[in-house]
């Protein structure tokens, strides 16, 4: 049996790997906005469920089961996400800290059945790959659109950040999943980008933006 705290643990521990981070205790402390000698007593309890791979003064690894996990837990979380922005018609800056409670229930049956009413899905209302039930993503190829070119149009997939007010942000200049981000200018000094979204709205993305925006 895995812990509420447990998973949260492991959802971060994925973060952090996918964001090309060291997972070190004092990375997930900041992650999680918790003290340092709590993170390092879950740690060592992860370890002795073979979740990581911890040895003092090394980088801690998350092993195949610790991942699979995370990704299962990730499963939850992504489905909810979308059954409550598809049938409940909820905003995606609503639906993550929803997502956020009900991903800790016990029931497979709960979010299968989710998922057979959604038809499978391979992405949630965010644009993140869904794992299947086994937790193996589905293929997905986006980058970040701080890593695009100059005068190249690309298509918005996904968004990193699921803060609400990001969100809420992109609403107000009318950039949705599907959208088109033409790249006009970008800026030497501080890696801003001059855009035009769907091929008539001129804006200015900082590079926090950009970094946030999945392309294709």
């Amino acid at each position: 049996m895995v812990s509420l705290t447990e998973e949260n643990y492991l959802k971060a521990l994925y973060r952090l790997l996918q964001e090309n981070q060291e997972i070190s205790v004092k990375n997930i402390a900041e992650s999680l906005n918790i003290k340092m000698p709590t993170v390092n007593s879950m740690v060592k309890k992860l370890a002795q469920k073979k979740f990581i791979r911890y040895e003092k003064y090394k980088a801690i690894e998350l092993t195949e089961k610790g991942k699979k996990q995370a990704l299962l837990i990730l499963r939850k979380h992504r489905l909810t996400e979308l059954f409550l922005s598809k049938v409940m018609n909820m905003g995606w800056e609503e639906v993550h800290d929803i997502a956020e409670q009900i991903e800790h229930i016990r029931s497979d049956r709960f979010f299968n059945r989710i998922d057979e009413m959604l038809g499978h899905p391979q992405f949630d209302p965010h644009g993140e790959p869904i794992p299947d039930v086994h937790g193996k993503l589905p293929a997905y190829q986006s980058v970040a659109l701080s890593e695009g070119q100059l005068n190249t149009i690309y298509k918005l997939t996904g968004v990193a950040n699921h803060d609400a007010a990001f969100l809420q942000f992109l609403d107000s200049i009318g950039l949705t999943l599907g959208s088109s981000i033409e790249i006009k200018e970008l800026q030497a000094f501080d890696k801003s980008m001059a855009v035009k979204i769907n091929h008539k709205t001129k804006t200015i993305f900082s590079l926090v933006v950009c970094r946030n925006l999945m392309v294709v």
